[in-house]
């Protein structure tokens, strides 16, 4: 079976998450992604978590399903020799997909006067072409601040670099929507994303932003429980934890069922006013119970 994106051609000059990401998953879908790296690798090479042999898993994992080339993009001989890369690879290629800062030669303007189609995709950590990554982005945004238990003051950073990872799939997205229109019309196309846009505009799209507006108390900490309705962990019998989830009025009853707390449930209904099909009620309570 023919991969979706086969025959599709990127030349990937980045490092780090978001972009190589992004070209990873353009690889998954049968893409042929040339990685152009510097000689003695890029930065994040080296970067943690490790195998045994010292060879970087995360490294590893980022780049699966690409073809690489090192280059001194530093001498103008390394800059020419990857910007003919870029004008030499073919119909469905004179793409590039970046977190880097353009050199001489490498920049969208110079590569534009070699391949009129071009289709270049930039990264950037901010709106103005400035510095971020994924642990700033998310500090500046307020989840760091948000994260954690209620008793807690500081900052709490989370493990997992999810703006990264969003914003690697919009980088493929808007690759892909910048080549189908080039199938269209024959025109190219030059995009640039910042790190910090995804971030706010995935708070506006969950509707973070407009809460802050609207609401005059501001949104607490509230630990492992779920905003808006009854969802928390639980320590069991073992010492385990696990995390009991309700979203729906059906979620709740089978719930209930399920415990075989039927008449507890209903006794704390009548006690507190509290009508547990509603979700309103199930968050206000939940809250109010010990872990």
């Amino acid at each position: 079976m023919t991969a979706p994106l086969a025959g599709l051609r990127v030349i990937e000059l980045s490092s780090h998450v978001a972009s190589p990401l992004g070209g990873m998953t353009l690889a998954q879908l049968g893409a042929d992604v040339i990685r152009v790296d510097p000689l003695g690798g890029a930065a994040d090479r080296q970067r943690w978590p490790l195998a045994p042999n010292g060879a970087s898993l995360y490294w590893a994992g980022l780049n699966q399903g690409k073809r690489s080339v090192t280059i001194d993009l530093r001498s103008p001989e390394g800059a020419e020799l990857a910007a003919d890369l870029v004008a030499a690879s073919g119909p469905d290629g004179g793409i590039v997909l970046t977190n880097a800062r353009p050199r001489p030669g490498l920049s969208p303007a110079d590569l534009r006067l070699r391949r009129p189609d071009l289709i270049h995709v930039q990264l950037h950590g901010t709106r103005d072409g400035g510095t971020a990554v994924d642990y700033t982005v998310n500090a500046a945004c307020g989840f760091a601040g948000l994260t954690g238990p209620e008793d807690r003051t500081g900052p709490v950073n989370h493990v997992l670099p999810a703006w990264d990872v969003a914003t690697g799939l919009y980088l493929a997205v808007g690759l892909l929507a910048a080549e189908r229109q080039r199938r269209r019309t024959g025109e190219g196309a030059c995009l640039t994303v910042a790190l910090e846009d995804v971030a706010l505009a995935t708070a506006g799209n969950l509707g973070y932003l407009a809460e802050a507006q609207l609401r005059d108390d501001p949104r607490g900490r509230i630990g492992n429980q779920v905003y808006g309705d009854f969802g928390r962990d639980f320590r069991t019998a073992h010492g385990a934890r696990l995390m009991v989830l309700v979203l729906t009025p059906r979620h709740w009853r089978d719930l209930v069922t399920a415990t075989g707390t039927e008449a507890v449930v209903a006794a704390l209904e009548d006690t507190l006013a509290a009508d547990f099909t509603k979700a309103a009620d199930r968050y206000g309570t939940g809250r109010c119970s010990p872990a």
